[in-house]
């Protein structure tokens, strides 16, 4: 588990930061009475956001299982903003050569992001009941150990 300070350093954090603010460089081009360019704007930058804010989220849990959500949260949005100049240009949006950058930035961001994932602790989990997200080796339907811990709160909220 991180502190935001230690969060907005990584390599990672930073690299979506600046995809973020390219996206809404490239958003500012998109005329204010298009609503078809404003939805498409409104998505990219929802995409862009969110490559930040699941990293934040992540790192702050520190689960495995919560991390690899954060992950597949992360790639979803990282592969439709790869795509998004079609939307762009099927719209008939003016500047669609910029969107590049934004293409060459999630390639960078790609890496870093194969480098994060590989970081996961996969000790540190809770078994995912859903069976997407539990480390290698662990199953859904796998007893849970911390089923054994001997807890009564009767015994341990009496005393107070």
């Amino acid at each position: 588990m991180r502190r935001n300070s230690a969060i907005e350093e990584l390599p990672i954090f930073k690299k979506g930061k600046e995809i973020f603010e390219v996206v809404k460089q490239i958003g500012d081009l998109i005329p204010d009475d298009d609503d078809q360019l404003g939805f498409v704007k409104g998505i990219m930058l929802e995409d862009a956001m969110l490559l930040t804010v699941k990293i934040a989220g992540a790192e702050a849990v520190g689960f495995y299982d919560m991390k690899m959500e954060a992950a597949a949260i992360i790639r979803k949005a990282a592969r439709e903003l790869m795509v998004q100049n079609h939307s762009l240009e099927a719209f008939g949006f003016e500047y669609t050569d910029y969107y590049q950058l934004v293409r060459d930035l999630i390639e960078e961001y790609r890496l870093l992001f194969i480098d994060w994932v590989n970081s996961f602790d996969p000790w540190d989990y809770m078994i995912d009941r859903w069976g997407l997200f539990n480390p290698p080796g662990v199953s859904a339907f796998d007893k849970d150990p911390d089923d054994d811990l001997p807890f009564d709160p009767d015994d341990e909220f009496n005393e107070w």
